[in-house]
């Protein structure tokens, strides 16, 4: 039979089995299967986008280029050729002076100077207010930069220098007019000098202040913004040109480490709920589609006795179920753009209304998902067919190729599993939910079948002691002789219900770790520059105020020259952060007790009785750098030198907001080097009496507010919640498809038990008895492994992907259990409803 042939054929059968309602339950399953995981892909894909493109507030641009020394004006004019926009920024430490308001002496304060040009910033907005915090404390965005002659401060500056707006501040040669109060600067970075109190001035007035002069240390940056293929064009551009320049580098988001671990952990969650939302299509598709090959055996094995050729009979069928698979997936990913779209018109003052246009990978994904699913669990039924004689075929003698067709199913999961891989993004988090399901299903089809034969072991001695219960007697017989049958029944139960217990445990417990790893307690006020000796007083004052947890840390200035003898510099890397590292000074710190917030990843903690020096390093800057396990580290500090082995690898939780370091030694190894004191606590509303106390009595402190980036971290926290608990509603609805398929699986069979029992005279109440039986008990086994699978899998996926503790919910096994019962029974009787309105030699002429 030629092609042609075959695929008329093929679209007259798919027209013959739509009229006989034969596909109804398949093609449901696909287009909500296709539906659910696409409208999970679009919504959270467009939600990633968004929060990158959020985030790039903290840059305030898309791209900057930062150098040490003004940067070649190549870079400015390439970026005006792509027709990007452009911003220019200058950053300094300096000294400012102001005459307090009360007629006292004059106070001087050291600042982060911030000259901005025009355009400034490119991303996000900067607030200011120009009225007395007294008067009123709303603030507006900011129209501009400030005016001639003016300049633009922060709180903590008014503050210590007791200054109104309208005061006057002397900046190097120049006296300019505070004429607003920032309150939000959403570019200001996490570095100490960076977070010093702000002054923001013009650019074009910086050189009128004298204070650019040879040596000093000023930061450059070009902001760039604009569309994203030229952003593209120019970082590839850039990239080159700026390894060939020593000082200068690119910023991005990873100069953030806070944001970072923000943004990866938004990523991981949104990609685990489209991943379940995967495993539950693959479920609902694999059980629907076995229904219906099952049910086709007998007319495919008619097709070979009239002589239907073996290469023939796979055409055809293969050919309707890729008419079937296609028209089902494009339906899918339509039903799913649709709905996505309408949640965010419902929800518009929850999700952002200007959020990007989605990419092109949900639609693909959707539908190569739905293509493999539905040729990759409806054919293997019928591969033995074409490999074997008419008359066995009619006789179910398969031989060996059932083994063939098992060998398909396992092609299958690994080109599902290649699918997951790509949904996630991630291969620790795709293995680990591939692999948590693969093995799970393993696991729980052994447990199932050692259950059931368990309990048949059990109701047989129990009628041999002459007991009660025929119901349950002749369910657990009924779930015994149809052996694989019933395991597959409970596996695929077990795993939709693992999937729906798992994504409880994502809306409530793994939000409520990922809230608790930056709560809103977390340190907002950060103290520098303690001198030795200051410490005592310190921490006096801040027990005083009733913050005794504020553990102050000593930091030592030193500068990376060499890993194993060979010299560091930033041109041994290529990648820019990197460089960034190589180049920068590093603040290393000494305990003898690992911080609460860190976790050794290899090696071993060197503790309190460490003789010699030792290094313990951030895993996430090892790895960086290229720096392994035993690797040698030579610091210089104030031209002294200090040279250790790095003895083990921490994981840090920059998400905290404690202090934390790179490099921590032993207190003997660093202790007589000179060092500067840092410490950290949460300052609640009204308590800035505290601060201005420490200031007060210790003018060399400087105080850094990191308010406005915990709230943003927070603001991203809340918004990636959001999108979670939408998405768990698509989740659930494809949960449910998978139990009702579950439960539809053995149907037929138990429909043709119930109408021979019929026939055998068997009332309706005991029909209704046995059923019943059979689902609670599927059910209740179900549910339970279900519950162990999800805590398991739950708590391995907290540990190993998002870096917080989960703790095991002790109403999880009862809510599966439960829950499992419940969706058993629901399923089950609309079966045995239709069973028993109806005769039994209808029911019989039917199955």
């Amino acid at each position: 039979m030629t092609f042609p042939g075959l695929a008329r054929q093929a679209w007259r059968m798919l027209r013959r089995d739509w009229r006989a309602a034969e596909l109804y339950l398949l093609s449901v399953a696909l287009v909500l299967a296709v539906a659910a995981l696409s409208s999970v892909g679009f919504l959270a894909d467009r939600m990633r986008l968004g929060l990158a493109q959020d985030a790039h507030q903290m840059l305030g641009a898309d791209l900057v280029v930062r150098g040490d020394a003004p940067l070649a004006p190549d870079f400015a004019q390439h970026a005006a050729q792509l027709g990007l926009r452009t911003a220019r920024t200058a950053v300094f430490p300096s000294m400012v002076m102001a005459a307090p308001s009360d007629g006292g002496a004059a106070l001087s304060r050291l600042v982060s100077l911030k000259a901005v040009s025009q355009g400034y910033p490119l991303r996000g907005q900067l607030r200011i207010a120009r009225a007395p915090e007294a008067v009123s404390s709303a603030s507006v965005a900011a129209n501009g930069i400030p005016e001639p002659g003016t300049v633009w401060v922060d709180r903590a500056l008014l503050e210590a220098l007791h200054l109104p707006l309208g005061g006057t501040v002397r900046i190097g040669t120049r006296s300019f007019t505070v004429s607003a109060r920032i309150t939000r600067e959403m570019d200001r970075g996490f570095g100490f000098s960076s977070l010093a109190p702000r002054v923001m001035m013009r650019l074009d007035e910086l050189p009128s202040t004298g204070l650019v002069q040879f040596g000093s240390r000023i930061t450059y940056r070009l902001l760039v913004a604009g569309a994203s293929a030229p952003m593209a064009a120019y970082q590839r551009w850039a990239e080159p040109v700026i390894r060939a320049q020593r000082g200068v580098q690119l910023e991005t988001l990873q100069g953030q480490p806070q944001m970072q671990q923000t943004l990866e952990r938004a990523d991981r969650f949104l990609s685990l709920v489209a991943l379940l939302a995967a495993v539950l299509a693959a479920v609902a598709i694999g059980i629907a589609a076995h229904r219906y090959s099952t049910r086709h055996l007998d007319s495919c094995a008619v097709m070979r006795c009239l002589g239907i050729g073996r290469m023939a009979l796979r055409g055809m069928v293969a050919l309707e179920f890729i008419y079937l698979g296609a028209a089902g997936s494009a339906l899918g990913v339509l039903a799913g753009y649709a709905v996505h779209g309408l949640l965010l018109h419902q929800l518009s003052g929850l999700v952002p209304a200007d959020l990007p246009p989605p990419s092109w990978r949900p639609a693909v994904l959707g539908v190569a998902s739905g293509l493999s699913l539905l040729l990759g669990f409806a054919l293997p039924p019928l591969l033995p067919l074409a490999r074997v004689s008419p008359l066995r075929a009619l006789r179910r003698e398969w031989g060996g190729a059932v083994r063939r067709g098992w060998l398909a199913y396992g092609l299958s999961g690994l080109v599902f599993a290649g699918l997951l891989l790509f949904a996630a993004r991630n291969a620790r988090l795709g293995g680990m939910v591939a692999g948590g399901f693969v093995g799970g299903a393993l696991v729980f089809g052994l447990l199932a079948w050692l259950s059931i034969g368990a309990l048949a072991r059990w109701a047989h001695r129990r009628h041999a002691a002459g007991g009660r219960g025929v119901g349950w007697r002749y369910a657990i017989a009924g779930l015994h002789r149809r052996g694989l049958g019933s395991v597959l029944q409970v596996v695929a139960l077990t795993l939709g219900l693992m999937a729906l217990l798992l994504l409880a445990i994502t809306r409530n417990d793994l939000i409520a770790g990922w809230r608790q790893a930056t709560p809103p307690g977390a340190p907002n006020r950060f103290v520098i520059d303690i001198q030795t000796g200051q410490q005592a007083q310190v921490a006096q004052q801040l027990r005083a105020a009733g913050m005794s947890d504020a553990k102050l840390w000593p930091m030592v200035k030193a500068r990376l020259t060499s890993i194993n003898g060979r010299p560091v510099t930033g041109a041994d890397y290529t990648d820019p952060r990197a460089r960034r590292l190589a180049e920068r000074e590093f603040n290393l710190s000494y305990t003898d007790a690992l911080p609460l917030d860190d976790r050794i990843e290899s090696g071993q903690w060197f503790g309190a009785n460490a003789g010699t020096p030792q290094i313990s390093l951030e895993a996430g800057i090892a790895k960086t750098l290229g720096v392994k396990m035993g690797d040698r580290l030579r610091f210089e500090v104030a031209g002294q030198v200090i040279e250790a082995p790095v003895t083990s690898l921490r994981k840090v939780d920059w998400g905290s907001m404690r202090v934390n370091f790179f490099v921590l030694m032993p207190p003997k190894a660093l202790e007589d080097f000179p060092a500067t004191w840092i410490t950290a606590f949460h300052l609640a509303p009204g308590q800035q009496n505290i601060v201005d106390n420490l200031l007060h009595m210790m003018p060399n402190l400087t105080v850094i507010d990191t308010g406005a980036l915990l709230d943003k971290v927070q603001h991203v926290v809340n918004q990636v919640i959001d999108a979670v608990q939408l998405l768990f509603v698509f989740t659930l609805a494809a949960g449910l498809l998978v139990l009702y398929a579950a439960l539809s699986g053995t149907r037929d069979e138990r429909m043709r038990e119930s109408g021979v029992l019929r026939a055998l005279g068997a009332s309706a109440r005991q029909i209704g008895a046995i059923h019943r039986a059979e689902l609670v008990t599927v059910g209740a086994l179900a549910g339970l492994l279900a519950a162990a699978g999800a805590a398991l899998l739950g708590w391995l996926l907290a540990r190993e992907v998002f870096d917080f503790t989960l703790a095991v919910n002790p109403w999880l096994a009862i809510a599966g259990v439960g829950g499992g019962i419940l969706c058993a029974l629901a399923g089950g009787w609309s079966g045995l409803r239709a069973v028993l309105r109806q005769s039994a030699l209808r029911t019989l002429r039917e199955i």
